[in-house]
């Protein structure tokens, strides 16, 4: 399954900081290898791209990204297996990060 923790509330969407994390044996026969985040209010949808491999240890990745109003927050782990896992999360922009 997939996690994505975000604050509820973002004060400033400049700097909002984000985690977001795969559980995954993280082996050779089944691991994460690609989250993508995606933002369904910014001027551009795509946030930020991770990719991973076995040697990783654990599908975990840790930033701040920029939102420019109230929107929804995706992250989307593909497995090796070519399966899916997401998971979504609103988070409320009270003063927006990405200008006009």
């Amino acid at each position: 399954t997939a996690e994505l923790d975000l604050p509820e509330i973002a004060e400033n969407g400049n700097t909002v900081p984000m985690t977001v994390s795969v559980e995954s044996p993280m082996t050779a026969q089944s691991h994460v290898t690609d989250v993508i985040v995606l933002s369904d209010g910014n001027p551009r949808a795509g946030v930020a791209t991770f990719h991973f491999s076995p040697a990783t240890g654990i599908a975990e990745a840790n930033t701040r990204i920029r939102l420019a109003q109230t929107q929804n927050v995706m992250a989307i782990a593909k497995m090796n297996d070519g399966s899916f896992y997401s998971a979504t999360k609103q988070v409320k922009v009270t003063i927006g990060g990405c200008g006009g």
